[in-house]
């Protein structure tokens, strides 16, 4: 279960993780009410990403334009989600941003630091900096300096992100949590640092031990999307043309937007773009094969372009769903014949895995490790005929 910003940032302050004055916003009435200093921004409270791009972001400089500004966010659907509160805060400018998190690794069993020298709303941008150290042992300072170092901070810096580290991987032990997350952390000209940004995911089979997490949870049980469909359900971006020829999977909705940009610009026609759930390193092997299975229902789908990015483990992960579901495709075929079945572009980035091609003879997969590239091919073979066998 994912908390909302605001929730996540109550527990930031409650560990002594800087965050920026800021109140709650129920109904755009209460803007008169408003404590805050103006300039203010004002955020839609949703589970899903994409909030910026989508209009649930906005600065106002004044009481009549934050009015306006509530009421056109508490009616912007994000993801088909309608947020139920929003958070006023003031406003922090920013001389650099970075991406922190600490992150239970199922495969390594394993808490694991992960840090980027480039922080916001470029997924790809922040996955080519990402910096990984692996709790191995008991917790010490030296694991956040560690990360602070690999990821090329110099001065003070290393020693302000290093405790901001520390405190991040108290809150994820003391609560039991999947995933403690800050992006961006923002960096002022002086050098002081602030969670601008937080996502926490809750661990569903420990949430009994922890009271202060129930209530917290038991405030999103009426959202929109039910707690129980949430690991399992694809988001869609309803950015697409009826006579689109290609799918696209990605596994973040910033990473979902850049991709339909990028195919757009180089004239391809996308048909669907789905988003598994973003839950970085753990990836739930059904939402995969629904969303492969979802877009080979297209009428006119010729190719899929599937980019993710993640860690090794997250990438073996895909890789392996991936080659499961193509190999039943190809034993189905065998079975009843003839069957269409598009070419796939598969490009993995962040966990310099080989993806071997060459056990599906049969099939038209082809694995790119350049994003400018997996793009062209994806669009030159979604022009052909899909391939049946």
């Amino acid at each position: 279960m994912d908390l909302l910003e605001y929730q996540a940032k109550e527990l930031f302050r409650e560990i002594g993780i800087p965050v920026l004055p800021s109140q709650r916003i129920e109904n755009p009435r209460e803007i008169k009410g408003l404590l805050l200093p103006y300039p203010v921004v004002l955020k839609s409270q949703v589970r899903v990403g994409g909030r910026g791009r989508s209009g649930g972001v906005r600065f106002v400089e004044n009481t009549i334009d934050a009015i306006a500004a509530a009421r056109t966010i508490f009616n912007l659907s994000i993801l088909g989600e309608y947020p139920k509160v929003l958070l006023a805060e003031a406003k922090y400018d920013a001389e650099r941003e970075l991406y922190l998190a600490v992150v239970l690794d199922y495969t390594a069993k394993r808490p694991v630091l992960l840090g980027s020298g480039r922080g916001g709303m470029d997924a790809e941008a922040v996955m080519q900096h990402m910096q990984q150290v692996v709790v191995n042992q008991e917790f010490s300072p030296f694991y956040g300096r560690h990360l602070a170092i690999a990821m090329g901070l110099q001065g003070q810096l290393i020693e302000s992100v290093s405790t901001i580290v520390e405190k991040m991987y108290q809150l994820f032990v003391q609560k039991d949590l999947d995933l403690v997350e800050i992006n961006p952390l923002g960096v002022s000209s002086d050098g002081k640092v602030m969670a601008l940004d937080g996502k926490i995911a809750v661990n569903d089979d420990a949430i009994e031990r922890h009271r202060d997490l129930e209530l917290l949870v038991s405030k999103l049980a009426d959202a929109k999307k039910p707690p129980s469909s949430l690991k399992t359900e694809l988001r869609r971006l309803n950015w697409s043309t009826k006579e689109g020829n290609l799918g696209i999977i990605c596994n973040d909705t910033s990473l979902a937007m850049a991709t339909l940009d990028l195919v757009s610009e180089a004239k391809g026609k996308p048909c669907e773009c789905l988003i598994l759930g973003e839950d970085i390193p753990t990836l739930h092997p059904q939402q995969l094969e629904s969303a492969l299975e979802q877009l080979t229902q297209s009428k006119n789908l010729k190719a899929i372009l599937v980019n993710i990015l993640g860690n090794a483990a997250y990438c073996e992960e895909i890789a392996t769903v991936m080659g499961s579901y193509l190999q039943e495709r190809v034993e189905k075929k065998t079975a009843i014949g003839a069957m269409k079945i598009p070419h796939i572009i598969l490009r993995l980035g962040g966990g310099n895995l080989d993806f071997d091609v060459d056990r599906f003879p049969d099939l038209s997969i082809h694995a790119i490790d350049n994003l400018d590239n997996a793009i062209e091919r994806a669009i030159a073979l979604a022009k052909l005929p899909a391939k049946t066998s």
